[in-house]
């Protein structure tokens, strides 16, 4: 291979964030780290103690000063705690108290961690405006459905994260709130005229360039009057036209998850990267399901389009001159701190809400009616079980729920029952309509956004599913 062969290597290798099974890094990863790569994003299976985490990033940075990236949203998006559940509670519950100082004091506390084990850009806040209430992918992701609201929230998120040196990631541009289609499986259309979308999707996004905000995520969105019926990681329109020209936005452009099927069931991943790239996107983030194998392909794929002419070598030195500048403003790793969790709790006990009264807790039996995990969630638990040890605990598939069994259960006892996103599941809502037909006395606690509440029982909602959040819930039926 040339020396010009291997320089056009290594641009091609500098866009891709890539992830990798395990606790420890593989040496492909530390090899093509070596070799140029961009970084690698983190996911929950890369994750078993902070300790760990700061040895695993250390590592990836023995030769090298990549990108190391995760999705901390705090609430149900969590990698650092995703085996736990996250000690924050998530943008819903900071909406809803609406304290842009205590959204800036929380995203600081989850940087400080992130920080403390090495990590130097956070793929977070979600700056979508959530309109769509059964919208299967953002939800409580969402500082709210005012564009305003979110957009004041977004900047403080912002504030918080990069006050300790780790670049905030602005998502989804140009906005996943008003959708009904999860983008991890399908190209979902936010079909809006301009002004709406200037108004409402584009208005935290403007913001938080004016705030400073370091990176930008894509969303695999069609926005019919920007970009037809291309999502817009792939349309120049969106990433250059609005966000580059429009905006006037000249940080770091990041795809969303390039191994979503809104563009490997669409045009594949390697040619993907190409058209994303091609668009203006300037790291690709590939997700946690390609390998070495499918890197390799991502990597020739892109040298193959600068050599046939479908891509810019110019586009591709662009892009490495941002993410030079981004490297350059993480500063040299120190170890640092972290943040105290106990602003999360504060900020999940001022948001959650109660409704109706509650009584004494006797010998309470908790039904947890079971809902199904979103992709981008994953399998975090949930539920109020840390919090009421002497409970007892039933989940339950609200389709096959014995009704007359649980009633026949819960005689004499507290009934407290546990859902989440009650609003977006018919089942659900005839379970929990049909436990409090027979007993008013019971307490709904909705984890989810609190669109659905039944006609009767003390209420209470949480804006979340964190950790936090179930311990502030509790701390109301208990006190």
């Amino acid at each position: 291979m040339s020396q010009s062969d291997r320089g056009l290597r290594r641009l091609a290798a500098g866009t891709l964030l890539v992830a990798f099974q395990g606790t420890t890094a593989p040496d492909w990863v530390l090899r093509e780290l070596d070799n140029g790569l961009g970084g690698v994003t983190l996911f929950g299976f890369n994750v078993a103690s902070p300790d760990q985490v700061r040895s695993l990033t250390t590592a990836l940075r023995a030769s090298a000063e990549p990108v190391i990236s995760l999705d901390e949203e705090g609430g149900d998006v969590t990698r650092l705690d995703y085996h736990v559940g996250s000690p924050y509670p998530g943008n819903a519950a900071l909406g809803a108290v609406d304290d842009v100082d205590l959204t800036r004091r929380v995203y600081a506390a989850i940087g400080s961690e992130l920080a403390a084990c090495g990590i130097n850009l956070d793929l977070a806040p979600s700056a979508d405006v959530n309109t769509e209430d059964d919208n299967p992918v953002i939800g409580t992701r969402s500082f709210g459905a005012d564009p305003a609201l979110v957009a004041r929230h977004t900047v403080a998120a912002v504030a918080g994260l990069q006050s300790v040196n780790v670049a905030a990631c602005v998502k989804h541009f140009p906005g996943h709130g008003a959708t009904r289609v999860d983008s991890h499986l399908a190209v979902p259309v936010v079909d809006v005229g301009l002004d709406v979308l200037r108004a409402r999707e584009l208005a935290p996004f403007r913001a938080a360039i004016e705030a400073g905000a370091k990176t930008v995520m894509t969303a695999h969105v069609a926005v019919p009057v920007v970009t037809g019926d291309t999502p817009a990681t792939l349309s120049a329109a969106a990433l250059t036209g609005l966000l580059r020209g429009e905006l006037g936005y000249d940080g770091v452009v990041i795809t969303d998850a390039l191994d979503m099927h809104a563009i490997t069931k669409s045009v594949g991943l390697a040619n993907g990267a190409v058209l994303t790239l091609a668009a203006g996107s300037d790291l690709i983030c590939l997700g946690p399901i390609p390998g070495e194998d499918d890197v390799q392909r991502v990597i020739a794929e892109i040298v193959a389009a600068v050599a046939e002419g479908r891509l810019p070598a110019a586009r591709l030195e662009e892009a490495a001159d941002r993410v030079s500048a981004l490297r350059s403003w993480f500063g040299t790793p120190e170890v640092v701190a972290a943040g105290q969790n106990g602003v999360g709790l504060h900020a999940a006990r001022r948001a959650v809400r109660l409704t109706g009264e509650t009584e004494p807790l006797v010998e309470p039996l908790v039904i947890e009616v079971d809902t199904p995990p979103t992709i981008a969630v994953g399998n975090v638990p949930w539920g109020v079980g840390p919090w009421l040890p002497d409970a007892e605990i039933i989940r339950v598939e609200p389709a096959a729920a014995d009704v007359p069994a649980l009633l026949a259960k819960a005689a004499n006892r507290s009934l407290v029952i546990v859902v989440k996103d009650a609003h977006r599941y018919q089942e659900s809502q005839e379970l929990v309509s049909a436990l409090v037909a027979a007993r008013q006395d019971a307490t709904v606690i909705e984890m989810g956004l609190p669109v659905w509440r039944p006609d009767s029982a003390a209420y209470i909602a949480t804006y979340g599913a964190a950790r936090a959040n179930a311990q502030a819930a509790v701390e109301l039926i208990i006190a």
